[in-house]
């Protein structure tokens, strides 16, 4: 008699499935196209020509937003889920307008999150230091990044397991020189709860020069080029840290919470949190927020 080995039908493969084969391939021309064309056509042009009335504080006058803000959020939206049918935006204007929209981070379906102008007090200001943040994640897990200074012309991407670039070329973040002073970026005291702040007082010690931050984006950046030795952040909203945090990962870094665990982009973190240019500065620095 002869054998016949059964099977079932193979599994459907996706648009998405395909989509997110590419990307993690290290295929990601198309996001940073999208990326570029909302730079130039929403945020450029209104780069030091805002009116008073295009900026609104939302929470303060340290949380502002702009009409370049609202105009690129929209922008990348319909642009990149054009890109994948089926992907959702979990945007920072969104989620102010409907905070209901930072829950599609726990469901299913693939998530952009975007951050179109992270670091809108120094647009506002005509500064150089702002950027645009994507981040393409799947059931919590960070697949890919972008993040972008016009002004800078720097484009940095990083893809899960296939390492990090700036302008085309590979980075790693490297480790401090032994002995050498910390340089460690910290939340602004308005972000901060009375124990937050508690808990940041441990980084002024012997070897260690905090200072505040300013683009959560670029400050990641700089820790994945080796420039920045660490962060240590007390707000944990997606759009601002999902990029960076791959970014610094694929670079060779690392992030801890106070309470020793992983970042997660879904919330519910022990904070303040740290990445770093390594995994012994992480817990180096992670000691002294714990106290």
């Amino acid at each position: 008699m002869t054998e016949r080995t059964v099977t079932g039908p193979s599994p459907r493969v996706t648009p998405i499935d395909d989509f997110l084969a590419h990307v993690l391939a290290g295929n990601t021309t198309e996001v940073e196209e999208a990326v570029r064309k909302a730079a130039a056509v929403e945020i450029m042009p209104r780069f030091r020509q805002l009116d008073a009335d295009q900026i609104v504080e939302k929470n303060g006058p340290h949380d502002l937003v702009t009409v370049a803000d609202r105009a690129a959020e929209a922008h990348l939206t319909a642009s990149l889920t054009a890109l994948l049918p089926g992907s959702v935006v979990v945007g920072e204007e969104a989620v102010h307008a409907d905070p209901a929209v930072y829950e599609a981070l726990r469901g299913d379906a693939p998530v952009w999150i975007v951050d179109p102008v992270d670091g809108t007090r120094q647009f506002v200001r005509g500064e150089a230091g702002f950027c645009t943040l994507v981040a393409l994640a799947l059931r919590g897990e960070i697949l890919a990044s972008w993040t972008y200074a016009p002004v800078l012309d720097q484009f940095a991407v990083a893809v899960r397991g296939h390492g990090a670039t700036l302008n085309g070329a590979p980075i790693r973040s490297g480790a401090p020189a032994p002995g050498a002073t910390l340089e460690v970026a910290t939340s602004h005291p308005d972000y901060t709860t009375p124990d937050q702040k508690r808990a940041l007082l441990g980084l002024r010690t012997e070897g260690v020069a905090p200072r505040p931050c300013g683009s959560a984006g670029l400050e990641y950046l700089a820790i994945a080029r080796g420039e920045l030795d660490a962060v240590a952040f007390s707000w944990e909203y997606a759009w601002d840290h999902a990029a960076g945090l791959l970014l610094v990962a694929e670079a060779g870094g690392a992030d801890v919470t106070v309470d020793g665990e992983p970042f997660r982009i879904t919330g519910g973190n022990a904070l303040p949190f740290t990445a770093a240019r390594d995994a012994a500065t992480a817990a180096r620095v992670r000691t002294l927020l714990a106290g």
